[in-house]
């Protein structure tokens, strides 16, 4: 089988990164567009080059002029970036993330790891997330999947509900169940992405105490915490929703906006949230609150 790389050339190249993933791409991978080195990064650390190239992998039959329309309309430089595609052939590409992908650790405990490196991992007290992400978005790798790591680790979840909105491989709400919280359902819309949470969820013991939807089939939910790893605009359209699904009293961390992005989004959930501190990295916003509790 052969596929389509779409090849995009912004100064935005993770929030290219996100589109890309969000419009059904398999991988997506950054090289440098001029050949400068990196060196390497401090731990935690994700550098890119001054001029990257963001590179989306579709399937052979896909119709990339979606695609293409959605990075025109989304990115801030949309409009004034390069963007063309070529046909490549097959590659191993779970092989090549294995490869490139480190056991990450969230938190004091947390470790998000490539099954094949569990054994690198030799913290007497780790929580081990072991990950095969296949063609789902999720690893730990992108500042906002590791935004919400970092929160989740920090938090008592003990016995908690949750409920992840676009849970992408399931990382985030198996990571909860590991940390302790007795129950998940994750939604999606992608049905790859379901696959690949269930696949992920057997393979850290938790797939008794997850349950995973396409959108159209969630049922409606009151989670003590809520978690939505996704871009600004759904997360402002879904405001409403994501509110009603938070218990009173109740957390949501919400990420996958840029710093840009942040009063806007915020403000679709202020008639119902209060706020803690914003929290940044790489040009990414995480915003978690509270739920406010009925008066």
């Amino acid at each position: 089988m052969a596929w389509l790389q779409l090849r995009v050339r912004s100064h935005h190249p993770e929030f290219a990164e996100e589109i890309l993933l969000a419009h059904g791409a398999g991988a997506v991978s950054f090289v440098d567009a001029a050949d400068n080195p990196v060196l390497e990064p401090a731990p935690g650390e994700t550098r890119l080059w001054h001029d990257t190239l963001t590179l989306g992998l579709f399937a052979e039959d896909v119709d990339l002029s979606p695609v293409v329309t959605a990075l025109r309309e989304l990115l801030p430089d949309g409009a004034d970036a390069l963007i063309d595609h070529t046909r490549i052939e097959d590659r191993d590409w779970v092989r090549v993330w294995l490869k490139d992908c480190p056991p990450l650790k969230f938190g004091e405990r947390l470790w998000v790891v490539p099954r094949e490196k569990v054994a690198e991992v030799t913290q007497p007290q780790a929580v081990i997330l072991r990950l095969d992400p296949g063609l789902a978005f999720g690893t730990g790798t992108h500042p906002t999947t590791a935004l919400c790591l970092d929160w989740l680790a920090s938090q008592n979840l003990t016995g908690q509900s949750i409920l992840d909105y676009g849970c992408g491989s399931g990382v985030l709400a198996i990571a909860a169940l590991l940390l302790g919280a007795s129950r998940a359902v994750g939604v999606d819309i992608d049905p790859q992405a379901l696959r690949a949470t269930r696949d992920n969820a057997i393979e850290n013991g938790v797939a008794d105490r997850i349950r995973v939807c396409l959108p159209q089939d969630f049922e409606a939910m009151t989670a003590d915490v809520v978690v939505a790893n996704i871009l600004a605009n759904p997360l402002i359209e879904l405001a409403p929703l994501l509110a009603r699904s938070v218990a009173p009293g109740g957390r949501i961390a919400l990420a996958g906006l840029l710093d840009s992005q942040a009063n806007e989004v915020r403000a679709a959930y202020a008639p119902w949230f209060d706020f803690d501190a914003d929290v940044s990295h790489e040009g990414w916003t995480r915003i978690t609150a509270h739920r406010r509790c009925a008066r």
